[in-house]
């Protein structure tokens, strides 16, 4: 379908993408628990999550939340032959199993360490669960580099110049006319020569140059997340959701806990703390977001910082 006749049939529709994903949301358990049972839309109960998610940076955000929504008093989960393997730690009988998301499998079992018994030969555990409130001083390594350089793969175009001191960056969608497409590693020929693929310009992340490191790597995840959030469109459903046309205050509230949430668990103090303080002080609910999409994004980011994703599939 051409861009013109999607455009024509989006007014036929008279339902904005926003209000299509809104539709589907039965589809999302997440978002069921958020918006049916009202389970942490209290301000005061999201902000225990994130604090917990940001805590429990062992585990991934979504699976942190998912021990979070089972034992909300949880320090430290591991499966069964873990606890005794690498802490010689043994669970206890009749303990209760939390249920979280296995990488390439289905579920997985673990257990708290309140539900573990330790022996003669037990091992501590890390200082971030025994001391979880300990102040770190956290800086941005390689995820730096990494994040932009896995950015090329979706047509994000990262750079920077000056701006005034109330402006940290933006991200908006472009045709790609005129500019240079980025290149991405798409892997290696059989002489062992780096493949290149080429990607069009799609979108362009604007950053303060003024800002310190840090601050431009919050920024980045800022910005990352209206995109991966779908909060300026898609270009293919199955990569990221089309979620335009949500309210404003919902679009920042989303943006600001994925960066809250990739900061706090690498230790770096950020603006979207004092966003998300102010506005949960003045309000007692929070918006109605997408939990699962909050999630979803968070895991996206931090993955993108850590190793290098594969090229996207236009079939994907």
């Amino acid at each position: 379908m051409s861009e013109f006749s999607a455009q024509q049939q989006m007014l036929f529709d008279d339902i904005t993408p926003a209000q299509r994903w809104d539709e589907e949301a039965t589809k999302r358990s997440l978002d069921d628990l958020f918006n049916f049972t009202r389970q942490y839309r209290s301000s005061d109960a999201y902000r225990a999550l994130i604090d917990f998610i940001a805590r429990f940076r062992f585990y991934a955000p979504y699976n942190a939340m998912l021990v979070h929504i089972q034992m909300p008093g949880a320090r430290f989960v591991a499966p069964a032959y873990r606890w005794v393997k690498q802490y010689a730690r043994l669970v206890k009988p009749n303990a209760r199993p939390l249920v979280i998301l296995q990488p390439m499998g289905p579920v997985m079992f673990v257990f708290d360490v309140s539900d573990t018994e330790s022996g003669p030969d037990s091992k501590p555990l890390p200082q971030g669960v025994e001391k979880p409130f300990d102040v770190r001083q956290g800086s941005v390594g390689s995820e730096f580099k990494q994040t932009v350089e896995n950015a090329k793969r979706d047509g994000i175009r990262i750079w920077s110049q000056q701006e005034g001191s109330q402006s940290a960056g933006s991200i908006r969608a472009v045709n790609g006319r005129g500019l240079p497409p980025l290149f991405f590693p798409s892997g290696k020929d059989k002489e062992g020569n780096q493949i290149n693929v080429a990607i069009p310009v799609r979108y362009e992340l604007l950053m303060n140059e003024n800002l310190n490191r840090e601050a431009c790597y919050a920024t980045i995840a800022h910005e990352l997340a209206h995109m991966y959030c779908g909060h300026i469109g898609t270009p293919n459903p199955k990569w990221w959701p089309d979620r335009r046309g949500l309210a404003h205050e919902v679009r920042e509230f989303e943006a600001e806990s994925v960066a809250y949430l990739i900061c706090e668990r690498l230790g770096i103090k950020n603006p979207s703390d004092e966003y998300l303080a102010g506005y949960m002080g003045k309000n007692q609910e929070v918006p109605s977001i997408s939990l699962e999409c909050v999630m979803k994004v968070v895991g996206l980011i931090e993955q993108m910082g850590r190793q290098r994703l594969k090229p996207r599939k236009e079939k994907e």
